[in-house]
């Protein structure tokens, strides 16, 4: 028990030092936000695994009181993910394709249909880096809602030398957000779909 509430009290100091640190960089740097109108209905918010350190800023800034749920690894790792993000005001959905994919998958539906954003890392949690999970496509579809996706860019970042080619903004530097048109994958098929979204990206990644 005793080791247990240590393991905790330890995450709990690091947890809080990298929120801080998060938030100190973060008002170091100037800031752009490329933004396009939000449907009234709630979205599938897609961004690559890369993005993820500093993705919570752009909910805190842009959506204006909608609520949005994050889909996260249920691998020890995502703990202190889903515990990072709730700083921001966002929830998490624990679950990947390879360790409990039906829950998230239908707790991300239940979301969507109480009216909250989720939003998927498609090539998460491991990868291969820019590849589009099935189940972005299929969570859209079930529901019938519309994609957006989220991006930014730092003129001056740290890159990890992890799977995904993590990135963290450097102190001072110039963030641009971007979030995309929404758009519908109703109707098509998982391969079209996914060639669609791939495009998507490419065209956020031109723009900013």
């Amino acid at each position: 028990m005793g080791r247990l509430f240590k393991s905790k009290f330890a995450n709990k100091i690091i947890e809080n030092l990298l929120v801080f640190l998060m938030r100190l960089i973060y008002l170091s740097c100037k800031k752009e936000f490329i933004t396009n109108t939000l449907p009234n209905k709630p979205v599938v918010i897609l961004f690559w695994h890369e993005k993820l350190a500093f993705m919570p800023f752009i909910f805190t800034k842009c959506w204006n009181g909608r609520e949005a749920n994050v889909i996260i690894s249920d691998h020890k790792d995502g703990q202190m993910i889903t515990d990072i993000i709730a700083h921001f005001g966002i929830g998490s959905i624990r679950g990947s394709s390879s360790k409990g994919a039906l829950r998230a998958f239908l707790l991300a539906i239940k979301s969507i249909n109480n009216g909250i954003d989720v939003a998927i890392t498609p090539d998460g949690p491991r990868g291969p880096r820019h590849s589009i999970s099935d189940g972005s496509v299929t969570i859209a579809q079930k529901t019938g809602v519309n994609m957006v996706i989220l991006s930014y860019k730092a003129s001056k970042f740290w890159e990890f030398n992890s799977w995904d080619k993590m990135i963290l903004p450097k102190p001072f530097s110039k963030i641009t957000y971007y979030i995309s048109d929404s758009f519908s994958v109703d109707g098509l098929e998982i391969n079209e779909a996914k060639a669609l979204i791939a495009k998507k990206f490419d065209e956020v990644d031109s723009i900013i």
